[in-house]
């Protein structure tokens, strides 16, 4: 795992919990309406855990509804005292979210904002305000040059190329003349190539501390599973320690780890009678939420083992058939254990992004358009599941819905040229073609291929259409 940049600010995990408290206070007075409340219940939860994006994105939601309703901005004197900067780094960017709460569309809050966050080493909120800030800024009817340069530089102190890069060329198509800014553009983009293999190429930085970690923690005994007597010699010391201690959880779960590494199904299924026994005991659903995701990642090996033998004789009708009758099979296995998790866990959206998954890829598009649509309410899921809703609006007939779901998913995303961002462009693309807008189809298909000339079957689609 690379190195993170120099000033990465971890919160312990007792803050986390703790702030989850003020959290669920402030998710229940804003669901009657009191969003005053609700917001100052989770400014008490971020001062616990300062970096918590989803609770960010939870309050920036109430204070739009709020402002909706015809919520007033702070007054004048209290506006006075949050502005009034502070040698407190963490407390700054709190008394900017707290005017941006009250005023949800003033980018200088979102600039104070982005920049006390970065000071202060809380670099997920600072990932997450940056494309809400370039979106508010490009929308404004005179965009503000040097709030694209602040945006450009809080990427650059992240190594986060690519971001900066877009930051400086929509300050370049603000001032065209401007001599520097080309080159800057340029090297930036370098950068992201040169910098390729670096840690910004996924998940949020507590999600890289906390996997760095485990890495670190699991590497001896990643090493030991690469040769079979020490997977005996490790199975057989857990054994003795779970039989010294039935009783102990830790210590069956630990059995349960390094039967379940070995990827052998006997070692699994011995790993299963103990989380069934577990489960039986305890009725603890996290144990049946273990066999399932045992079971499932015995499903994918056989999947892979099927597909490299198609791979070997592409044309085999018989092999044809039997891969396509396994992977129905494995889906509905998948959406029965989704269904379950979705069941026992109601409020973690992605055991229902899975049921949305596992009904689209068994063709069943009108039953996983309102799974996905709850998904969706989860930030994590919101474009994903976005995506998923548009291409089963597009797959059930509904063209018009796909492409009503596309356009917003095109309008609201931020990145240029990403993958997401290509999907929503070509299956935009089939829509409009689909309806018969031949000149917008091929538009989206032709951003696509300036993007990515690759892609998909996109070359064949704008020849086509060009014809």
């Amino acid at each position: 795992m690379p190195e993170l940049p120099e000033g990465y600010r971890v919160v312990p995990e007792e803050d986390r919990a703790k702030a989850k408290v003020f959290f669920g206070h402030g998710k229940t007075v804003a669901a009657n309406g009191n969003y005053d409340y609700a917001i100052s219940m989770y400014l008490q939860g971020l001062a616990l855990d300062p970096d918590d994006v989803e609770a960010h994105q939870e309050m920036r939601d109430f204070s739009l509804r709020r402002k909706a309703g015809g919520g007033k901005s702070l007054g004048m004197l209290d506006a006075m005292k949050l502005k009034r900067g502070s040698k407190d780094d963490k407390q700054n960017m709190l008394n900017a979210e707290k005017l941006l709460a009250f005023d949800p569309g003033n980018t200088d809050y979102m600039v104070s904002l982005i920049q006390s966050a970065l000071k202060a080493g809380y670099w997920d909120t600072v990932m997450w305000i940056g494309p809400i800030l370039q979106k508010a800024n490009q929308d404004d009817k005179k965009p503000d040059f040097n709030k694209y340069l602040a945006l450009r530089d809080v990427y650059k102190s992240l190594k986060r190329w690519k971001l900066a890069a877009d930051a400086a060329q929509r300050a370049l198509e603000l001032r065209p003349q401007d001599m520097d800014l080309p080159t800057e553009v340029k090297n930036l983009g370098a950068m992201e190539t040169m910098d390729a293999a670096g840690y910004a190429k996924g998940g949020s930085f507590r999600d890289q501390i906390r996997n760095r970690e485990q890495q670190e923690q699991q590497l001896k005994v990643d090493k030991d599973y690469l040769d079979s007597d020490a997977q005996s010699i490790l199975i057989a010391d857990a054994e003795k320690q779970y039989k010294a201690e039935p009783e102990d959880s830790g210590k069956a779960m630990r059995l349960v780890d390094v039967l379940e590494k070995t990827d052998q199904i006997e070692r699994e299924n011995q790993a299963i009678d103990i989380l069934q026994n577990w489960y039986e005991k305890t009725k603890a659903f996290r144990y049946r939420l273990r066999i399932g995701q045992i079971n499932m990642k015995a499903w994918n090996r056989m999947e892979r083992q099927r597909r490299m033998a198609l791979a070997e004789k592409p044309g085999d009708p018989e092999l044809i058939k039997d891969y396509a009758s396994f992977k129905r099979e494995q889906h509905e296995f998948e959406l029965k254990e989704f269904e379950l998790a979705a069941a026992a866990y109601p409020t973690e959206m992605k055991w229902k992004y899975g049921v949305g998954l596992s009904l689209f890829n068994l063709g069943r598009y009108q039953d996983a358009i309102p799974v996905f649509q709850q998904a969706r309410n989860d930030p994590k899921y919101r474009v994903d599941a976005g995506l998923r809703i548009g291409m089963a609006f597009f797959e059930a007939g509904f063209l018009d819905e796909a492409d009503q779901t596309f356009a917003g998913l095109i309008r609201d995303y931020q990145l240029a040229g990403d993958n997401k961002s290509k999907e929503m462009h070509y299956w935009r693309g089939r829509a409009l073609e689909q309806k018969g807008n031949r000149p917008e189809a091929l538009a989206h298909y032709s951003q696509v291929a300036q993007w990515d000339f690759n892609y998909r079957d996109v070359q064949a689609r704008i020849k086509k259409l060009r014809s």
